[in-house]
């Protein structure tokens, strides 16, 4: 059976990011937060000491601390990271607090919102200190620049505003980079998502700046302005979550359909199953070498599961016969691309677009190929990693009228056939996968092995 759980794509990411927060920090990750929190709290203590905190700020620390664990609760989900509103009271704090107090000040707000969050059971208790560290840690930059600067008291006062906001930002994604890298060894590069939430955090800032400028030291002003926003803004995130929930859940249902469909084939003949599950390895990976989104991953992995699914309309006596096929049983089978797409399609959805990727799952790069003749970029770029994943995996595997190809003379043949039959970018990474070891082929398809040789394409 096809029990390999499929996990590519932005709606499996997010599924793995909840999950996530559900359950106890790993040792990386709890290391990772003790580290930002460390730093925090020796920078926070050292600007304390420099900048001294003045008196008669006690009222604004405890409203805006209770505003930003209430900000927190609001969060947004951007793929596979989320913002919250907490940056506008971050910004009223620019203008109601001593610089040398709004860290502490957002530790303690950071801290109230995750206690919170573990006692609506939305976080595990573990992530206290890691939750606390990040949100913190990036504040330093801002409350350093507010320091040796003139106060903040009205918009007058932009040049100040703006700095301090653009340090946080830029500390904030420092930090989250660092601390990303330590506790899940993700790359340190920014990505797209990142600059969905930035926007967010400086539409919602000038509201905050707003808010604290007009209060003007009446604590209760912020506390009337700023949560009718909140709770407009929290009615907005459920509504985001409950679009997210239900395109999750068209998402498992495609998935269910392609592993049933999965099954179907392996069921019908135990050859095309595995055969296709191989298939799926080699494909993802050279796929994700060559710089496919989390969308076309997706599809590629649809696709190379599903490449073979048409064959079930194809008679068995021509699927295992020991031996070539005739002119009539060839376009019988030749047809398992079209019956593919036929049956794809009848699920529609996600499923259609894949349908697209198993149609010319069997074109070639030259235009040889079939059902249709496409060529070069004409054929899907998903269709063209699926075709020599395809023929690599059949050539290396016993089939009912050959014995698997010796790994060398597959490899050769991948280079003879580039920018004939195959893709030269695609051949490329996939020899590269291969050399590499990069994958774990299913054992069902693993022929006899030798040495890869070291030469490359």
């Amino acid at each position: 059976m096809t029990t390999w759980p499929l996990q590519i794509g932005g709606d499996a990411e997010v599924e793995s990011m909840r999950a996530r927060l559900a359950v106890p920090v790993g040792a990386a990750e709890r290391r990772a937060g003790i580290l930002l929190l460390s730093a925090f709290g020796a920078g926070a203590v050292a600007l304390s000491v420099l900048a001294g905190a003045g008196t008669g700020w006690l009222g604004a620390f405890v409203v805006l601390a209770v505003l930003y664990a209430i900000a927190g609760q609001v969060e947004f989900e951007v793929g596979t990271i989320h913002t919250d509103c907490s940056l506008a009271s971050l910004a009223a704090m620019v203008v109601a607090l001593p610089p040398a107090v709004i860290p502490w000040c957002v530790a303690a707000g950071a801290t109230l919102g995750a206690l919170v969050n573990v006692a609506r059971e939305a976080r595990h208790v573990s992530r206290v200190i890691p939750a606390v560290a990040q949100l913190s840690l990036p504040v330093l930059a801002p409350a350093a620049i507010l320091a040796v600067s003139s106060p903040v008291e009205s918009w007058s006062d932009w040049p100040a505003i703006g700095a301090a906001l653009g340090a946080y930002l830029l500390a904030d994604l420092i930090s989250s980079k660092v601390f990303a890298r330590i506790a899940y060894g993700e790359p340190l590069a920014p990505r797209l998502a990142d600059a969905w939430v930035y926007a967010v955090d400086l539409l919602l800032a000038p509201l905050g700046v707003a808010t604290a400028i007009a209060a003007a030291g009446r604590e209760w002003a912020m506390i009337v302005v700023f949560l009718p926003l909140a709770v407009l803004l929290r009615v907005f995130a459920d509504e985001r979550r409950s679009r997210i929930d239900q395109a999750l859940e068209l998402s498992q249902a495609y998935r269910g359909t392609a592993m049933l469909l999965g099954d179907v084939v392996e069921t019908d003949d135990a050859y095309t199953g595995s055969h296709s599950r191989d298939v799926v390895e080699l494909a993802v990976e050279v796929g994700r070498r060559m710089g496919l989104g989390a969308d076309a991953l997706r599809d590629l992995e649809f696709g190379a599961l599903l490449h073979d699914v048409g064959k079930i309309a194809v008679p068995k006596e021509i699927i295992n016969k020991p031996g070539k096929l005739t002119p009539e049983e060839w376009a019988i089978m030749k047809r398992h691309t079209i019956e593919g797409q036929r049956m794809l399609e009848n699920v529609g959805g996600v499923l259609a677009r894949v349908g697209v990727i198993v149609r010319a799952s069997h074109e070639d790069f030259d235009g040889s190929g079939y059902p249709d003749g496409l060529a070069g970029s004409d054929i899907p770029i998903e269709a063209r990693i699926c075709s020599a994943c395809d023929a690599f995996s059949a050539m290396t595997t016993d089939r009912s009228y050959r014995s698997a190809m010796p790994l060398q003379d597959a490899l050769a043949e991948l280079r003879r056939c580039s920018g004939g039959q195959f893709d030269p970018a695609v051949v490329v990474a996939l020899i590269t996968v291969l050399q590499e070891e990069a994958v774990s082929r299913v054992e069902t398809a693993r022929p006899a092995t030798v040495a890869l040789p070291a030469a490359a394409a």
